[in-house]
């Protein structure tokens, strides 16, 4: 079943779904006599059990002309079926169940749970790539290679999010290889000429927690619908340290019953579908397609891509303290497939930083199976 609100919802009870949603609590839906849904009884679970996702995402500033700041991002998400217990998939290597029985807030009963597998690579870069020895006060050469395992505790209203992120950064990341493959046999212009300055090499340890609350939905299963979430976390560890909030809003035709479309974050894959309306699980039959708005905002106390290593003394600038995301873009879902593509636009993230905001393109291309 859908969470719909009717537009004669009183804002009392919206404004005390998102309340209940911000404070983590079961803010339960019923169907009043009107057909809407408002604050009260338990909402029924219609879950999508037998389904892997598979899903690649992209981002470049290339699409917006720029090569700088954050310039490239490469992330590829498994999500698993639906598990009764975590240990129930027998195809994943059995350390990472052990593991979850340690894992606080993924063991909540009635609830889908999932099991993410992440392999990705970020890239930094100054303005001037042209030269080898870079301005000292612009953004210093980074890059991070990265393997994570995330737990996913979900109904069609909330996911919850715990991951662990391990990677290295440092030459040990390969980031200057791949720029400079790229440049040299795709973009065919300047081949980057300072990565000999980029921060040092060191294993990095990254432990991340997410909720995502859909608090509001307007129309029915099918058709035309919108709907909005909030999220809220953070991460703890040797390459970043922050908290998080922010929230999405969509609307269009057939929404996907997933948690949206977001730039690559180290809170795990967000699109596979949540319950069994979702149109990818309609037997070839589904489509759909949407435009969303999303943003979030960053409480950074610590980031290695502008810090420099915890361990080592390497090259830094000074950090903002707050860093704002938006991002505006268009899924089409056909059959078992969803491709989003978005424009983010990123606040500046250090002091001496040339441009207010960085922009980039972001791609993702899912399949369910």
């Amino acid at each position: 079943m859908k969470t719909t609100i009717a537009p004669n919802v009183s804002c009392n009870c919206l404004r005390a779904a998102i309340l209940m949603a911000a404070l983590g609590l079961p803010c339960q839906l019923s169907r009043g006599q009107d057909g809407a849904e408002v604050a009260g009884e338990e909402m029924s679970l219609e879950k999508a059990n037998a389904h892997w996702t598979f899903s690649a995402q992209w981002e470049n500033d290339l699409w917006v002309d720029t090569d700088r700041n954050y310039t490239n991002g490469a992330k590829l998400s498994w999500v698993s079926p639906d598990l009764t217990e975590y240990r129930d998939a027998g195809t994943l290597p059995g350390i990472i169940y052990r593991i979850s029985d340690f894992i606080p807030f993924i063991h909540a009963p009635h609830t889908q749970r999932n099991v993410a597998i992440n392999i990705g690579q970020n890239m930094y870069t100054p303005a001037d790539i042209s030269v080898p020895d870079p301005d000292p006060l612009d953004r210093p050469y980074a890059g991070w290679l990265y393997f994570g395992v995330g737990f996913h505790n979900k109904t069609e209203r909330w996911l919850d999010i715990v991951e662990l992120n391990i990677g290295v950064t440092g030459s040990w990341s390969m980031a200057e290889e791949t720029q400079k493959f790229v440049h040299k046999h795709i973009r065919g212009n300047i081949i980057p000429q300072g990565w000999d300055h980029q921060i040092g090499r060191e294993v990095v340890v990254n432990l991340v927690g997410e909720r995502k609350v859909r608090f509001w939905r307007l129309g029915e299963e099918r058709g035309h619908a919108a709907d909005a979430f909030v999220h809220f976390g953070g991460s703890l560890g040797t390459l970043y340290t922050f908290a998080n909030a922010g929230f999405t809003v969509r609307t269009g035709w057939n929404l996907p019953s997933d948690f949206g479309s977001s730039p690559i974050r180290i809170a795990g894959d967000v699109n596979a579908p949540a319950a069994s309306d979702d149109p990818r699980l309609e037997g070839g039959a589904g489509w759909g397609i949407h435009f969303f708005g999303s943003m979030d905002q960053r409480a950074v106390l610590f980031d290695a891509t502008l810090d420099g290593n915890l361990f080592g003394d390497d090259v830094s600038v000074d950090k903002k303290p707050f860093v704002t995301d938006l991002s505006f873009g268009v899924s089409l879902v056909v059959w078992n497939w969803k491709l989003s593509c978005a424009q983010v636009a990123r606040s500046r993230e250090y002091r001496t930083q040339k441009d207010d905001w960085h922009r980039f393109g972001s791609f993702s291309l899912s399949y369910t199976y």
